[in-house]
Parts: C-alpha cells; sequence; structure tokens
C-alpha cells in the first residue's frame, strides 16, 4: 500500500484490519487538519470547480495581529479603546501570547470582514470584484 498498490484483502484478519483503518479514516475526516480531513476538502474543492468553473481569484489572507490595534484591544485588558499605533513589540507579542483568544477573534473578524465587504458574500453591494457566485475558504496555521 505504501508504494501505491491496490491491496484487497483476502483473509479474515486482512479485511478486519481494512475495516480498522476505515474507521479510522472516517473519524480522523472530522478532525480538523487530518490528512483525511485535507482529502475532504480537496474533494469540495474540485467538486466546487467542477460546478463553477476554476476560480478567477486565489486569495491569501494574512492578517498580523501583533500590529493591528484592533486585536491588540481584544487582547488588552482595559475597557477602553485608546489605541497606541506605536505599541512597543515586545509588549504586543506578550499581550497576544497571554491571550490567543484574541489572535483567533481578529482573525474571525478580519476574514469575515473581508468576505462581507471585498467579496460581498452576504452583503447587498457587489463585491470589488463584481458579484461573488462561489468562494472556499481554509485555514492553516504555521508554528514559528
Amino acid at each position: 500500500m505504501a508504494n501505491g498498490e491496490v491491496i484487497r484483502p483476502d483473509t479474515e484478519e486482512e479485511k478486519t484490519c481494512f475495516k480498522v483503518i476505515e474507521d479510522l479514516d472516517v473519524v480522523s475526516g472530522r478532525i480538523e487538519g487530518s490528512a483525511v480531513s485535507k482529502k475532504h476538502m480537496r474533494n469540495e474543492i474540485w467538486s466546487l470547480v467542477v460546478h463553477r468553473g476554476a476560480p478567477s481569484w486565489y486569495i491569501t489572507l494574512s492578517p498580523v495581529d501583533i500590529k493591528h490595534p484592533i486585536c491588540l484591544y481584544f487582547a488588552d485588558t482595559a475597557t477602553e479603546f485608546r489605541p497606541d499605533l506605536r505599541i512597543a513589540s515586545d509588549k504586543a507579542y506578550r499581550l497576544i501570547a497571554k491571550n490567543p483568544v484574541a489572535g483567533a477573534r481578529f482573525f474571525h473578524f478580519m476574514v469575515s470582514a473581508f468576505i462581507k465587504h471585498v467579496l460581498g458574500v452576504g452583503s447587498e453591494e457587489p463585491g470589488l470584484y463584481g458579484d461573488t457566485s462561489a468562494f472556499y475558504g481554509s485555514v492553516s496555521s504555521k508554528a514559528v
């Protein structure tokens, strides 16, 4: 199987082993970031391409949380918003590191705003690039 060969189970032990592998695939398909979930996402993307045609745009978003005042506001404990655009980077790193939920909230906020205001999805106005017939988004993270 590692070499890409098609293998059919013959014995009961092999059939049981294949059933366990199939069950593991079903379970791991629901775990975000797993190889099986990525395979499902690729299948969804190909289905979307077949249904809507090839995409006109590929857009990658990478909002920088440690430099954005909204994220720093989410991470800070202050109740009043006083943007300090010259905040020291070590203080910004510490704020975000102590509150990773703020980074996630900021990412969600930025992506939702992009989808609504730039693509025009869920808005009464067309997007910046015209009407959006479909879009597909996935999130990947890298530890730095």
